[in-house]
C-alpha cells in the first residue's frame, strides 16, 4: 500500500509502502497456522459458502489471500509499480465468492511479523451479529415486578421529568462554573497551569464540572439547597479537574510524540510512552486535545506539508520480458518440442514454464495424467529452460577440472 511519494535529491521518485506477503511467501508451518485460523473461522460462521466451492474456487481463494506486515514501512523506486489492486480485511458478513468475482481483489485476516516469523489474529473486527446486538425486552405491564438484576444494570443520573425548571437548571449550572472558578484560584497548581481568571473560567466550565453538576442534582432529588451546600462543603469548594488539567506539559509532549508514531493505536502508546496511565484515561485525553488550538495547528501543518508532496507520479507502459512464453488468441503452441502445450500470460520474474509446469508449480492444479507430469515430481525433460543446456555442460566441465 502506498503511504505517499516522495522526490530524491537525485530525482528520481520514491514510494513509501506498507508491505503484504503472500503465502507463497512464507513458510510451510506457517502456512498451516494460517489454514487452521482459516477452518476456526468456517466453523464460527453461520454460512458454510465455502463448502460449496469447487476445488478450482478454493485454490483460487487461497491465492487471494495476503498477510497483513506489522506497521513498518520500505521505500522502493516508483518505477517498481506494475498496477493497482485491492487489500481488504476480510469480511464476516460477504460472501467468499465476492472476492473472486472482482479482478485484483485480495483479502486478509492475520498479521504477519518477518523479524520474528509469526503469525497473529487481526484486531479488527466487524461487529454484526448476535452477539452484539442487544435484545430489547418486552415492556412491563403496570403492577409488574422487574425479575431483572439490578446490580447488573446501569445506574440512572438523570430524570427529565424533575420538579425544576430548564431556567432553574441553567442557573444552578452558572453557580456550579463559579464554584470551579474559586476552587483553581485557591488551588495552587491549578493557578500555574492557568494564571489567568479567563483560563481558570474555561477550565470551569468543561464538560466535567456540569456532569458532576447534574450528578449532584440527581442525588439531592433536585432539591437546590441541598446541592449547593454539597458544592461548597466546609472543607473548600469542590474541584472537578479533568485529562485535559490532570496531565502535564511534559506527557503532553510525550503523547503528540508517541501519536505522531503510532496513529491511534492507544496500547502500543500507553505501552511504550505512557506506561503509567491507564488505557482510558489516553483516550478520554485524546478526545480532549482534539479540541485544542494546539491539534488545530498541527493539522494545519499536516495539511500544508501534504499540498507541498507528490500526489501522482507518471509510470510508463510496463514492457514485458522478452524471455515471456505467449501465444496469439490463445492457440496451442510448442517450445523445446512440447507440442500440444497452452501457455499463458505469466510473471516474467518466474522464467519460462509450459502449462504443465505452470499448473503444477505456479498456477491452479491440473490433473497429472493429462499433462504428462512424472508422479516424482521432477520436470519434464522438454519443459527444462533452455539456458539449462547452456550451463549444464560448463558446470559439468569445471566439476572435471577440480578432480
Amino acid at each position: 500500500r502506498i503511504e505517499e511519494l516522495n522526490k530524491t535529491a537525485s530525482g528520481n521518485v520514491e514510494a513509501k509502502v506498507v508491505c503484504f506477503y503472500r503465502r507463497r511467501d512464507i513458510s510451510n508451518t506457517l502456512i498451516m497456522l494460517a489454514d487452521k485460523h482459516a477452518k476456526e473461522i468456517e466453523e464460527e460462521s453461520e454460512t458454510t459458502v465455502e463448502a460449496d466451492l469447487t476445488d478450482k474456487q478454493k485454490h483460487q481463494l487461497k491465492h487471494r489471500e495476503a498477510l497483513y506486515v506489522t506497521p513498518s514501512t520500505e521505500s522502493l523506486p516508483a518505477k517498481h509499480i506494475r498496477g493497482k489492486c485491492s487489500v481488504a480485511l476480510l469480511n464476516e458478513t460477504e460472501s467468499v465468492l465476492s472476492y473472486l468475482e472482482k479482478e485484483d481483489t485480495f483479502f486478509y485476516s492475520l498479521v504477519y511479523d518477518p523479524s520474528v516469523k509469526t503469525l497473529l489474529a487481526d484486531k479488527g473486527e466487524i461487529r454484526v451479529g448476535p452477539r452484539y446486538q442487544a435484545d430489547i425486552p418486552e415492556m412491563l405491564l403496570e403492577g409488574e415486578s422487574d425479575e431483572r438484576e439490578q446490580s447488573k444494570l446501569e445506574i440512572k443520573v438523570w430524570d427529565p421529568n424533575s420538579p425544576l425548571t430548564d431556567r432553574q437548571i441553567d442557573q444552578f449550572l452558572v453557580v456550579a462554573r463559579a464554584v470551579g472558578t474559586f476552587a483553581r484560584a485557591l488551588d495552587c497548581s491549578s493557578s500555574v497551569r492557568q494564571p489567568s481568571l479567563h483560563m481558570s473560567a474555561a477550565a470551569a466550565s468543561r464538560d466535567i464540572t456540569l456532569f458532576h453538576a447534574m450528578d449532584t442534582l440527581y442525588r439531592h432529588s433536585y432539591d437546590l439547597s441541598s446541592a449547593i451546600s454539597v458544592l461548597v462543603p466546609l472543607g473548600g469548594p469542590v474541584l472537578c479537574r479533568d485529562e485535559m488539567e490532570e496531565w502535564s506539559a511534559s506527557e503532553a509532549s510525550l503523547f503528540e510524540e508517541a501519536l505522531e508514531k503510532y496513529g491511534k493505536d492507544f496500547n502500543d502508546i500507553r505501552q511504550d510512552f505512557l506506561p503509567w496511565k491507564s488505557l482510558t484515561s489516553i483516550i478520554e485525553y485524546y478526545y480532549m486535545w482534539k479540541t485544542t488550538d494546539r491539534y488545530v495547528q498541527q493539522k494545519r501543518l499536516k495539511a500544508a506539508e501534504a499540498e507541498s508532496k507528490l500526489k501522482q507520479v507518471y509510470i510508463p507502459t510496463y514492457k514485458p520480458n522478452p524471455n515471456q512464453i505467449s501465444t496469439s488468441n490463445g492457440k496451442p503452441g510448442a517450445v523445446n518440442g512440447a507440442v500440444g502445450t497452452t501457455f499463458q500470460s505469466q510473471n516474467p520474474l518466474l522464467g519460462r514454464a509450459c502449462e504443465s509446469c505452470y499448473g503444477k508449480f505456479i498456477g491452479p492444479p491440473t490433473p497429472l495424467v493429462v499433462l504428462g507430469i512424472e508422479p516424482s515430481g521432477s520436470l519434464p525433460l522438454n519443459c527444462i529452460p533452455s539456458s539449462f543446456f547452456f550451463f549444464f555442460p560448463w558446470i559439468l566441465l569445471k566439476s572435471f577440472l577440480f578432480l
